[in-house]
């Protein structure tokens, strides 16, 4: 354990776990609808043969879809959390001139 104070960039932290969970969990959500709403829609077995796979499953591809859409949407919640961080901003000088 380190002694020595936290600073405030330490304090507004969250742990590496928190992290994760929180771009993994409303992917995996958002996913879950995505897969409902897109399956609805469109049969698994038609795709399949239409991508040149005709031995696929319906399971197999919901199977499929669903981690499509979790990939997609957790890029997307890290791309969030990525460009939500402040910018590191330049300290204000007081140059003068004495010209």
């Amino acid at each position: 354990m380190s002694t020595l104070p936290a600073t405030q960039a330490d304090r507004n932290q969250l742990p590496l776990i928190q992290q994760i969970i929180s771009v993994m969990w409303p992917s995996f959500i958002t996913a879950s609808a995505a897969t409902i709403v897109f399956f609805t829609i469109f049969d698994p077995i038609e795709l399949g043969q239409i991508g040149g796979f005709p031995s696929l499953t319906r399971m197999g591809g919901y199977t499929i879809g669903f981690f499509c859409f979790w990939l997609l949407t957790s890029m997307s919640c890290a791309m969030t959390c990525y460009f939500r961080r402040p910018t590191n901003r330049q300290a204000r000088t007081n140059n003068t001139n004495e010209s």
